[in-house]
């Protein structure tokens, strides 16, 4: 070995340069073989820092879990490990059938940045639509690729010439694509492209254990989203709960179901009636909405507010409406709906005791109208445990409404007076006043509003003590009967205002009858002859049958009054003046008047 051959073998060994190397006085093929020794060492070193590079950022990349933080990360790396001055990754949108850009590195151009390129448009383009990698030395002066106005014009913004494109690949699947560029023309080596290749295999696993941590963490936000809603409203159904077996009323319920929905609450009962509510909230409710509740078995919206039924099963107790919130959750509509089974628990407490509590009382009425003097000291007791006192002044009213049920007009009764219940197949009602002939006008008149129904009602009193209540209501059962028998339904009366016809003709059914069995032929003789033989007739019993008086009554001769009931003897008969015939008589007279 010549000592040149042994001076280039001491320089491959320090690592000097192919410059160094050449400048050694050795032969040309001596110098030219350690030339090629030392570009292999070096390809070698620059492969092995690769690989060293690749593997830390595989391994980074394996630690990222945050999408945004690993696409960063790939960029940049790609830039370090190709040496470019811009690197960037597009990902594939399946929707619109294209790729845009995701992330750059080095980009100072904002239209680069905003980039869209369609399938198979550009470098990029054609990477995403046939999964195979693509290099240009100078993209602008490139033929191969379909040149658009939108990507040369960026291209040309960020002043990008040498292009490097790879697909990030799932298996079959690309979801985008990974470049490097430089802003002079430049050669990309095979060796190049494989590295970036295999950077871009790692960086689209790392894309997808980033995507699959986010989904999980999405997945696990709706999941304790979901529990924490559910504990939400078991929290609020037991507080609900609570509130009502604690004696809450349907006032205090509407506040804490406002204050755990936010918005304003309203309560009525199945006839429309508002029980309760708090903040704002519709007067009325819809009949629509809740008939379309009551079919769903949920809440459903009306216009600007929610409306849900309240039902035990499938009996309607009333609706519950929310206000101040039109747009309403999931969660927070089943809360809703939770109130309102908590309603509809109350309402069927409330209905449960005013039950118990009308069977009380309806049994204190049957006992005291049935047998006041067996016990009065008792009843009295009974009274006021239930705060009546029943040896204070009382008007008694008999109701009577003929296409409601007992039940429903003693508890619509009940809430005007002071002890209501049923008596005989008959309402009674015992009220607090001075006047029974207007309370019980005015006591007919609001339960026919209410009930929508006829509601008679007559009355008697005030009476005191259990004697003098029963036999009130005796008073007050005859009156009733006597407005019945006179088509009065609707109306109510005390005795004083029908006069004694109302008591003594309370039982008989059919007045029009009675009337023309009564006084038929003097009414057919007056039709037909246009006398006025009734009028005559009503004039004599007026004056007590005193003729001399009657004829004065009726402006006319003594004669012919004499003459007139003569006339009448022949149509009624011998025996008219007799004491039962003529009570008859002028009941009928009286009736006919009344009618009239």
């Amino acid at each position: 070995m010549t000592d040149s051959e042994h001076r280039l073998l001491e320089l491959l060994a320090a690592g000097a340069s192919s410059d160094e190397l050449a400048r050694v006085p050795a032969d040309g093929a001596a110098v030219r073989l350690a030339m090629d020794i030392r570009r292999t060492l070096d390809a070698r070193s620059r492969r092995e820092a690769e690989l060293a590079a690749l593997f830390d950022t595989a391994s980074d990349l394996a630690r990222l879990r945050d999408l945004d933080a690993v696409l960063r990360s790939i960029v940049h790396r790609a830039r370090m490990l190709l040496r470019v001055d811009v690197s960037y990754l597009s990902l594939n949108d399946e929707a619109e059938g294209g790729t845009y850009m995701r992330v750059t590195d080095g980009s100072a151009s904002a239209l680069f940045q905003q980039l869209r390129l369609g399938m198979g448009e550009g470098l990029g383009g054609l990477v995403a639509q046939t999964a195979r990698p693509y290099a240009t030395a100078n993209y602008p002066a490139d033929d191969r690729f379909e040149h658009t106005g939108p990507i040369d014009r960026a291209v040309g913004d960020e002043g990008l010439v040498a292009i490097l494109g790879v697909p990030l690949s799932l298996g079959e699947q690309v979801i985008g694509v990974l470049y490097a560029s430089d802003r002079r023309t430049r050669e990309f080596s095979p060796d190049e492209v494989a590295l970036l290749s295999s950077f871009a295999d790692h960086a689209a696993i790392a894309i997808d254990n980033a995507r699959a941590l986010a989904e999980l963490a999405s997945a696990n936000a709706t999941i304790r989203a979901h529990h924490e809603s559910l504990a939400r409203a078991q929290e609020a159904h037991d507080r609900l709960t609570e509130l009502v077996l604690g004696g809450a009323d349907v006032r205090q319920v509407a506040e804490a179901v406002a204050a755990v929905l936010g918005g304003g609450i309203v309560v009525h009962d199945a006839d429309g009636a508002e029980l309760g509510r708090s903040g704002g909230g519709p007067a009325t409710r819809s009949p629509e909405a809740i008939a379309a509740s009551r079919t769903a078995g949920r809440a459903v919206p009306d216009g600007d507010v929610w409306v849900c039924a309240v039902l035990a099963g499938p009996e309607l107790l009333g609706s519950i409406t929310l206000s101040g919130r039109p747009a309403l959750s999931d969660a927070d509509r089943r809360l809703f709906e939770r109130a309102s089974v908590v309603t509809a628990l109350l309402l069927l407490l409330r209905r449960s005791a005013a039950e118990a509590e009308d069977r009380v009382r309806g049994e204190l009425v049957a006992d005291l109208l049935t047998t006041p003097g067996r016990d009065p000291a008792a009843l009295l007791d009974r009274g006021r445990r239930l705060g009546v006192d029943l040896a204070a002044p009382h008007v008694v009213l008999a109701l009577h409404a003929g296409d409601v049920s007992r039940a429903r007009l003693a508890s619509a009764a009940a809430r005007r007076g002071v002890l209501a219940g049923v008596h005989a197949e008959q309402v009674v009602l015992l009220a607090v006043s001075e006047s029974p002939g207007a309370f019980s006008r005015t006591l007919a008149t609001d339960l026919t509003a209410v009930l929508g129904s006829p509601v008679t009602v007559g009355a008697a009193g005030p009476a005191s003590g259990p004697a003098e209540l029963a036999a009130a209501h005796a008073e007050a059962a005859r009156c009733l009967r006597a407005l019945l028998v006179l088509g009065r339904q609707g109306h109510g009366a005390a005795p004083a205002e029908l006069g004694f016809v109302g008591l003594v003709l309370g039982d008989r059914a059919d007045v029009p009858e009675f009337v023309r069995a009564t006084l038929g032929p003097v009414l057919d003789y007056d039709e037909a002859k246009g006398t006025e033989l009734l009028r005559t007739l009503r004039a004599y019993f007026g004056c007590g049958g005193n003729l001399s008086r009657a004829k004065d009554e009726l402006h006319v001769h003594v004669n012919t009054v004499a003459q007139r009931l003569e006339r009448i003897s022949s149509l009624l008969g011998p025996g008219w003046q007799d004491p039962d015939r003529a009570l008859e008589l002028q009941l009928a007279l009286r009736l006919r008047e009344l009618a009239s």
